[in-house]
Order: C-alpha cells, then structure tokens, then sequence
C-alpha cells in the first residue's frame, strides 16, 4: 500500500496544483495528449483534470487496443467460430464490441458459436489441452504490454505439441500510432503541445522509441505512471519544457521504465512475432508497419492460416464518434449518441465498452452534459 496512498496523497496533489496554476503562463493554451487509456480513466477517476488551469486540457488518445480494433477483424473472429466451429477465447472487453450489423463476439456465443471468457493466455492453452478433440483459437490483442505472454503461449504450445491450439493475432504498435497522430496534427487535426507517454507499454520498449517525437515532430514527451501524482506531476514537466521552449523525452516514471526497456520481453517478440506491412486502425485507418503477426517459423500456429475466412468491410454503427474520439479531435460529451443511445448497457462503440475507453471514462466518472452547460460530475466524484 506505500506506493498507492503515495501517489494518491490529496494534500500534495493540491501542492502539484497550485504550481502547475502557477507555472502555466496564462498567455497560451496546454494541450497535452495522454497516449494511453489508462491514463484517461486516471485523469478523470481522480479529478485530475478538474484541478488544471482553464487553459491546461487534456486530450485523448488511441491508447485503448480494444477501441482501436477494426469491426472487420471481429467479424472474421466470429467468422472462425462460426464457420469452422472453433472454440474461441478472448478477454472480457472484446465480447461486448459491436461488430458490423450490430453483432458481438456475446450475441454470436448466445446464437451457439462456442466463444469463451479467459483472464490470460494461459487459460487458453488450459482450455486446449482439457480439449485436444477442439480447435482452440487464442484472440490475441493489445499493444506491447500484452505480446510477451502471447509469445509465451506460443512457446509453450510448440514445446508441449499443442496442435490444437491457434493465435488470431491483433497486437499493435504504439509508436507508429504516435507518429500518425503527430502527423496529422495542425489546422485541420488535433492541437497537441506535449505527449505523456503510455506507461505499461514503456515498461517493455522503453523510452528511446518515443525520441522521434521531439526530434521529428518538436513536441516534448514525458513518461508518465498511472496514478493521480504521477500524471500531474507529468503534466508539470511537460508545462516546463513547453515553457523553456525545450524538446525532448523525460521519463516521469523511473520505479518501472527504463531508455532500453525489457529486453528479455523484446526478444521474444522479436522470435515469436514480424511486422506486419500494414494494419488498419479504428479511427486511423491502414497504418504501415504498425502491427505484428506470427513469425515465419510460428505460421503452423496461425489461425488466420489454419482457419481463413473472407475479409470483411466493417461499417461504423451511423452517429458514432469513436473514430474522431481515438483521434482526438473531439470528446465523448459532443457524441450525440453518448449517454442517450450509447451506454455501457447498450454501447454504440468501443469506446463505450472496454475499461480503457474514453467514453467509458467519462460514463463511469460522471462527466455527462446538462442541456446547454458544460460537463459535470456525479455527485461524490469530485478530485481527491
């Protein structure tokens, strides 16, 4: 508990916010991007956002690999269910993300589709070895954080004689992500002046893969944890180097990240897994090398190999504003569709349905709109 009630202190979360009021020239507008969905559940759990100056905003990101899921890649796991009568196993936020004709991984296992809940990759490989007469198929998904126990099934599969089991990859990258981001950014995209960079996925590639940012696209990063103090205390870096006018990336999370990153989770990523040529995102469309796929010496394991179904064309539920969302170029609240047709009960996007969605955010942290007012807070959810 040391580390928790730390960096949840209240008093000192007041002292941060007096200095960053303090230190933010009142003259020009902060608007930070934090990368990850962890982060934004952080930011608004907390009243994070509620303690900033007014020209201070923080603006969200693609950092959710349930919400930057393509329809179309759901539709083909349901496809292999379905259609090859696999048993499919995936993690509890995917089950509910409408896929095209407002099907889901849960409405296709209540129509007989043989999809399982698991909380690990090993409770897949359990799953394939109590039922070797099955086809057991892995949904594997999520950013760098998530791919080494992936690569690790997949050891243990080989090294067991799993010939029943099978990995439906959909690991992403986060820097290409990034770099589309910044890319785009400007008149027409998002206005960003500072990243906080994603915690969880540094713990594994490190800071130096963000050190384009500052040297390609002149915004400063900062490494950021993922409790209150550690973001504020972040965002007070980011507000300094934007102040001195400096570029370059910090690490604000020292107990966890380092320049160089997990390396004994980076290689075997780099046995198990390739780049792919290119991948679409939800929200930004096909991004070159920005996904990974089974490795050459892996393909008897793929199931996109093993089971192949046709490419689908998923279409966005009309009214749904997860895409600009994911892209930062607007907040839940100016959804039409959220909090009236669109909530957790009944989700319009995946946004709406995984933990690290901003709109799922907002929903569980009360940041609903009142009719020609600004957004507020449910009672009892105020910062600190």
């Amino acid at each position: 508990m040391k580390y928790i009630d730390e960096f949840r202190d209240g008093g000192l979360a007041r002292k941060l916010a007096r200095t960053i009021a303090m230190e933010a020239d009142p003259a020009r507008a902060y608007r930070l991007m934090e990368f990850c969905g962890g982060h934004t559940h952080a930011i608004y759990r907390y009243g994070v956002q509620d303690l900033m100056p007014d020209n201070l905003k923080f603006v969200h990101g693609p950092g959710c690999p349930v919400c930057v899921l393509p329809m179309a890649r759901i539709d083909q796991a349901i496809a292999m269910a379905v259609e090859h009568g696999v048993t499919l196993c995936t993690y509890g936020d995917l089950m509910r993300v409408p896929a095209s004709e407002r099907r889901s991984l849960l409405k296709a296992k209540a129509g007989g589709a043989d999809i399982r809940m698991i909380y690990s990759t090993q409770d897949a490989l359990t799953i394939a070895r109590r039922n070797r007469e099955r086809q057991v198929v892995l949904f594997a998904i999520g950013f760098e954080t998530t791919t080494p126990p992936t690569a690790v099934a997949l050891k243990v599969a080989r090294a067991e004689g799993l010939g029943n089991f099978s990995v439906f990859c959909n690991h992403v990258l986060t820097p290409p992500a990034l770099k589309t981001i910044l890319a785009s950014a400007g008149p027409d995209g998002v206005q960003l002046d500072g990243i906080l960079g994603p915690s969880h996925v540094s713990t594994i590639i490190g800071s130096r893969p963000y050190e384009f940012v500052p040297a390609a696209f002149a915004k400063p990063v900062v490494i950021a944890g993922f409790e209150p103090l550690d973001v504020m205390q972040s965002t007070l870096m980011l507000v300094r180097q934007i102040n001195a006018h400096r570029c370059t990336v910090e690490n604000q999370y020292t107990r966890a990240v380092t320049r160089d990153g997990n390396a004994k989770a980076q290689a075997l990523m780099d046995e198990v897994f390739a780049v792919r040529e290119r991948f679409e995102w939800r929200g930004l469309g096909y991004l070159p090398a920005s996904a990974l796929r089974l490795a050459d010496a892996y393909a008897d394991f793929d199931a996109e190999q093993r089971f192949p179904v046709a490419p689908g064309h998923g279409k966005e539920i009309k009214g749904c504003e997860c895409p600009s969302v994911l892209r930062g170029t607007m907040e839940p609240t100016d959804c039409k569709l959220f909090g009236t047709v669109c909530t957790p009960e009944n989700p319009m996007g995946a946004c709406m349905v995984s933990s690290e969605g901003a709109c799922a955010a907002y929903w569980s942290y009360g940041r609903f709109r009142k009719k020609g007012s600004e957004p507020i807070m449910k009672k009892g959810s105020g910062p600190f």
